[in-house]
């Protein structure tokens, strides 16, 4: 079974309007990204998935590089909307701890259905170690919430890189052992440092969305993995629309490509196969939404 951990809510029920399309360039090393997608483009996009992991995020100036409405509220009602739609998909809420009423969206984002979180600090510009980021993680801690946090680079320039470093997790994890997190992209390109911090917290996973379209960090950081004992740590996804899973399969198939012909280490075909059919929900602790 394949479950994609990491895909985002599409931006508009119908087909994205000409005027309203966003297409970036240099986000990655492959084709350009359409940040507007519609509810038929996710279900094209997600054919090689047979369960998916839901969310958008609530950013300051969001509408700018997603075309999305920038009303947190909104955005997790269009995630539990969409989830509601098709019975193999999970949704993820969005919570920012900058926002005065944050704790109250977080219970009637529960309240609709959602059943973790998303966060990127770095995107929303909170401090991941503040008492009120600490006070959501304790819920969350407490009710069963899965939270996946942006780690890694961003290609926007407002986003402060500390925000999303892996070793700030490894503080959470230290403050909260039982709260399962999930740290995105395996953190690039802090590769290592994420492989160092899944390794040491039994709780703490990484998924290995979107790093693929960089071949030599896609070596480089599953080498790492696979030569201290992680590699049963990372989660399958896409980033989708950044990519797609049947992409993302083709990718991490193609892991060691890189060093064809030399003496450099190979990651095990098993070991890939292993990332590829990951049991997140097991992991964590997510009911299959198809039972």
């Amino acid at each position: 079974m394949i479950i994609d951990v990491h895909t985002h809510t599409p931006t508009h029920r119908d087909e994205v309007p000409q005027s309203e399309k966003k297409v970036f360039t240099g986000w990655h090393s492959g084709d350009p990204v359409s940040t507007t997608n519609s509810w038929a483009d996710y279900q094209r996009g997600m054919k090689a998935a047979d369960i998916s992991i839901v969310f958008n995020i609530h950013v300051p100036d969001v509408e700018k590089y997603t075309g999305t409405a920038g009303d947190a509220g909104r955005i997790n009602d269009s995630t539990a909307e969409f989830v509601a739609a098709d019975k193999s998909r999970i949704g993820f809420m969005s919570v920012d701890p900058n926002l005065a009423d944050y704790l109250d969206e977080y219970e009637r984002a529960k309240s609709l259905g959602l059943k973790g979180i998303k966060l990127g600090a770095n995107y929303q510009r909170f401090e991941p170690l503040g008492k009120e980021a600490f006070e959501l993680y304790r819920r969350a801690e407490k009710d069963g919430l899965p939270i996946l946090f942006h780690i890694g680079a961003s290609p926007i320039s407002f986003a402060p890189l500390k925000n999303a470093h892996p070793l700030t997790v490894d503080e959470i994890a230290i403050a909260f052992p039982e709260l399962k997190i999930v740290m995105a992209h395996i953190g690039h390109p802090w590769v290592r440092e994420t492989v160092a911090v899944i390794r040491k917290h039994p709780n703490v996973y990484s998924d290995v969305s979107a790093i693929y379209t960089r071949p030599w960090m896609t070596y480089e950081a599953l080498v790492m993995a696979h030569e201290w004992g992680a590699m049963h740590k990372l989660l399958f996804g896409s980033d989708f629309p950044v990519t797609t899973p049947a992409y993302a399969m083709e990718r991490l198939r193609a892991v060691n490509d890189v060093v064809a012909g030399t003496s450099m280490p190979k990651i095990p075909t098993e070991k890939i196969e292993a990332i590829i059919n990951a049991d997140a929900l097991t992991a964590l602790q997510l009911a299959d939404p198809r039972k």
